[in-house]
């Protein structure tokens, strides 16, 4: 059993740098077994992939938010993190850390297998 849970600082500033780190614990990040992705859902909407670190480091980002994102590991700690940068009110959401086999751009929840319990990020000056 996977087990996943995110951390991070509950409010950013506008046009500050939102950072959240998932703990992931019951397999290794770098395990074949899954690739690790962050997903958010910003209040009143859906749900939005925006990002995942594969099990061999390499990196895969939305279009949308691509040249905001960063994503990158520690593996010595079993951690992976977010990075979002030059962030607006619109960023407001909970953020989840997952893992997923695949990932199913058509499906609802991605077709992730494990989730974190998401964490609230208010973007507030």
């Amino acid at each position: 059993q996977v087990q996943l849970q995110e951390s991070g600082p509950g409010l950013v500033k506008p046009s500050q740098t939102l950072s959240l780190t998932c703990t992931v614990s019951g397999d290794s990040i770098t395990t074949t077994n899954y690739d690790w992705s962050w997903i958010r859902q910003p209040p009143g909407k859906g749900l939005e992939w925006m990002g995942v670190i594969a099990s061999d480091g390499n990196t895969s980002y939305s279009p949308s938010l691509k040249s905001r994102t960063s994503i990158s590991r520690d593996t010595s700690k079993n951690q992976f993190s977010l990075q979002l940068s030059s962030v607006t009110p619109e960023d407001t959401a909970v953020y989840y850390c997952a893992a997923g086999s695949y990932i199913d751009y058509s499906g609802p929840n991605y077709g992730m297998d494990y989730w974190g319990k998401g964490t609230l990020v208010t973007v507030s000056s």
